[in-house]
Formats: structure tokens, sequence, C-alpha cells
């Protein structure tokens, strides 16, 4: 058991071809109303669109006559939300990092028009070892295909991380930009920016969006992360900054040199050189190849090619573009791969022609064949 709520429970399970440990989310059909049916639904449907490696992956869906059974990804180092508790702070390091990657996944996202709406320490789940460039969002149950010509005007979200203009019924996408400045506030100084005795008084405070860096602890954390929380927390939502410009910032674009070192060379070495070699010219290869990469592949190996695709990801979109891949062999091997190479090279892992090579392409391209 890893854990139990209001609905259900979730458990390890282990998959039979494979003997790869996965979680099981078992929510009682009892226990849920048609709301709570809809948002798992929602949940369900939204996950089957994203393909991030920082989005907890979905693997399988079940239901019998008592019980829905959703299978995923198992992530056994707890939530953010635990870790922040026992630690009390972080270092800017690790805040970096974190925020770093929590903002390429809700780039990701709002690149596809997804709007998560809940973000919050709780719904950030860490791996065993606790490296901040492996964390996994979930909770897509309030999330939204948002269209940005329109506001939305559903209130809902958590008193802490809730920005203004959700709480005014009048918000887009950068209500998720709010929420990461609430949780960098919260990892560097163990606080939060908007305090109180009651849900109402947190968000009469939130309305108000004034905080400060008054406190003891902000003495010895850098101007440039204090920039960053005053950005991310700016009141009005047309003058934050969206996700890819949020990137930018020189306190998250530390954190990319962290992510390239953090890669073994003979990992993305081996990893490139499978990319430049793949060749699956049959459906039935393809289909085979990307089942494998989904369902068989090692957790430890997957783990790997992933942190060469986040070091590989320039500007954090969660998908590698030409010219990301050719400054991947240039840092790697030395040289330039040539235009032809690279035209080649995406004709046969671009599978779905949208002239990027997203997640779950590079994972089937770049997995090592003689290990299969």
């Amino acid at each position: 058991m890893l854990g139990s709520g209001a609905f259900g429970e979730v458990r390890v399970c282990v998959h039979r071809e494979s003997g790869a440990q996965r979680a099981v989310k078992v929510l009682r059909k009892s226990h849920m109303d048609e709301d709570e049916k809809k948002m798992l639904f929602n949940e369900i449907n939204n996950l089957k669109g994203l393909d991030h490696p920082n989005i907890l992956k979905m693997y399988e869906f079940f239901e019998d006559e008592k019980r829905y059974y959703i299978v995923t990804d198992i992530c056994k180092g707890g939530e953010l939300f635990d870790e922040i508790v026992a630690r009390g702070k972080f270092t800017e390091r690790d805040a970096s990092l974190l925020l770093k990657q929590v903002l390429s996944c809700i780039n990701y996202c709002h690149k596809n028009h997804i709007v998560h709406r809940d973000l919050k320490p709780e719904n950030v789940l860490l791996e065993q070892n606790k490296e901040f460039d492996q964390i996994k969002i979930i909770d897509f149950g309030t999330s939204l295909v948002f269209d940005e010509a329109k506001k939305l005007d559903e209130k809902l979200g958590t008193p802490y991380y809730i920005a203004p203009e959700v709480l005014a019924k009048n918000y887009g996408a950068k209500c998720d930009i709010w929420s990461c400045g609430v949780i960098t506030y919260i990892v560097l100084s163990g606080i939060p920016p908007f305090n109180g005795a009651t849900d109402q008084e947190i968000m009469k405070k939130v309305k108000q969006g004034k905080f400060s860096f008054s406190d003891p602890v902000w003495a010895t954390i850098s101007d440039n992360a204090k920039d960053f929380i005053t950005q991310m927390l700016t009141r009005d939502q047309d003058k934050r900054p969206s996700a890819e410009q949020a990137l930018q910032h020189p306190w998250i674009v530390q954190a990319k040199e962290q992510l390239s070192s953090n890669v073994q060379v003979n990992v993305a070495m081996s990893a490139l050189t499978n990319l430049q070699n793949f060749n699956a010219q049959s459906k039935l290869k393809q289909a085979t190849y990307a089942f494998i990469a989904s369902q068989l592949l090692s957790k430890n190996e997957k783990e790997q090619i992933d942190k060469v695709f986040r070091a590989m990801d320039e500007n954090g979109d969660g998908v590698l573009t030409k010219e990301e891949i050719k400054k991947g062999y240039q840092d790697y091997f030395g040289r330039a791969l040539s235009d032809q190479e690279i035209d080649e090279m995406f004709s046969k892992v671009d599978v779905d022609g949208n002239g990027s090579i997203d997640y779950s392409e590079f994972i089937v391209a770049t997995m090592n064949e003689k290990n299969l």
C-alpha cells in the first residue's frame, strides 16, 4: 500500500511481462459522486494526450462493477510537501532545479492548451533518490483544455496557491505561474507568502497580492531568486511572465547547467548514436518499438534516457527541435550534423510528422536495441 484517501487507495503492482513495479490507484465507485467521476475521466482524457518526462505516465485504465483501476508510473520518494516538511527549506541550487522542471512541464501543458489549475507541493511526486530533475506532476483532475482568447470563470484550487484572478473568476493559463511563484517562495523559506488562520484570511491576502522578504530567512537568499519570485507573483496576470518566459530567467537558466552536468557522457553518446541509426520502416515495427518503450523498458534505463532528453531540451517546451538535436551532437560528439543528416533522422524518428521529436519518439529511437 502506497497511500489511501477518501475514494480508495494506491497500491504497488507488478507488470507480469517485464517484472516492473507500477502504482495502481483503486477507486470505489460507491464513494464517488457524479462530479468526482467526471473529474476522473477528465484526468484520464487529458493524461492520454500528454507526453512529457515530468508528467506521471498512465499505462492502463480498467473498471469492473465496483471499482476503477488506474495504472501509472510508481514514485517512491513521496510528495514534495513531505520533503518541505522534512527539510524546512531548500538550497537555491535544489529549488531552481525543481522549478526548472515544474516550469518545463507547465510550458509543455500550456503549449498544448492545457491549464493544470491546482499546482501545489502535494501534486509533485519525487523518485526514491529525491533527485529534483526527476519529479512528476500529478492530479490533472481539475486541468482543462483552454482557449487563449477566452477567460475561465470556475473558482477552484487550494487557498495558499490560488491566484488572485481565479478568486475574481476571470483567469487564464497564467494562474499556474502564480502557483509556481508560491511554491518557490515556500521551498526557499519554509513559510507561505500569503498566510492566515483561516482559508478566508489566506484568500483575502491573496486578493491583495502583497508579500514581503522581511523574514530573516531571506537575508541569505540571492536577489536573483527574489526577482524570480516577484515576477511570478505579479498580481496583474497580463504582466506576469508566461512559462516560456519564466524559463529564461537567470535564476532558472543556472539550473540548465546542472541538468547538463547530471548526464553521463557515455549514456548521452549511446542515446544519440541510436537516434541517428534508428530505422523502423514498417508500421508494425514502429508499433512494436512504441509498445516496448512504453511497457517493457526498465525504470533505470528510462531514467538515463530522460536525463539526456531534459538536458537537450534547451527551451523547456517538452519537445526537441532540429536545432536542439544539432546542439546535442555538437556538445557530446564535437561535430555538427549536416542539414541532410538531420532531415534523414527526422524522417525516421518524427513519426507523427509535427516537425519535432516528442518525448516518446525520443525514448523509442534511443533505447538500446541490443538490450531488447
